[in-house]
């Protein structure tokens, strides 16, 4: 198992609302999410932001809940990040949601938005982070996407 690797905690981000809540993101970060979710609507798939930017002291939170409920290290760390390591950090990183769906659930990969994604979201620079079996020994989340850049584009048939 590869230990996740440090992720810095940008500092220029850019805030903006979406159904009532607020979220932060960096500005490519976000055009790029904009931009998806507006062509995945053209074709009848509705893609929901559930979580984007998350501080390290955010991240430091939810891991001290996770403790005072008992849960080990070992598996909080299968779940959450250590503080200083989540993509949440970067500013870059989405958890996406669709109805009629559990959220943060490994079900959404049963979902047509996830097939959407899966095939898509390289198109927009977005790269599914935790797939099955993956190095980090981090549960699958086929929810959490991280924008890396428009210029390594990975183009599904």
């Amino acid at each position: 198992m590869i230990p996740l690797p440090p992720q810095k905690e940008e500092k220029k981000l850019i805030t903006f609302e979406e159904n009532n809540e607020i979220f932060k993101a960096t500005l490519s970060t976000y055009n790029a999410w904009t931009e998806m979710k507006k062509d995945s609507k053209k074709v009848g798939i509705e893609l929901i932001l559930v979580s984007a930017f998350r501080s390290i002291k955010r991240q430091e939170e939810l891991i001290n809940d996770k403790r005072k409920k008992g849960i080990p290290d070992k598996e909080i760390f299968k779940v959450l990040a250590p503080a200083g390591h989540s993509e949440h950090h970067t500013g870059c990183a989405l958890d996406l949601h669709t109805p009629n769906s559990a959220i943060l659930e490994e079900d959404f990969e049963k979902t047509l938005a996830f097939a959407w994604l899966n095939k898509n979201a390289g198109l927009y620079g977005f790269e599914l982070s935790y797939p099955r079996n993956n190095p980090y020994g981090v549960v699958y989340e086929p929810w959490h996407w991280c924008f890396r850049d428009k210029s390594n584009l990975v183009v599904k048939n």
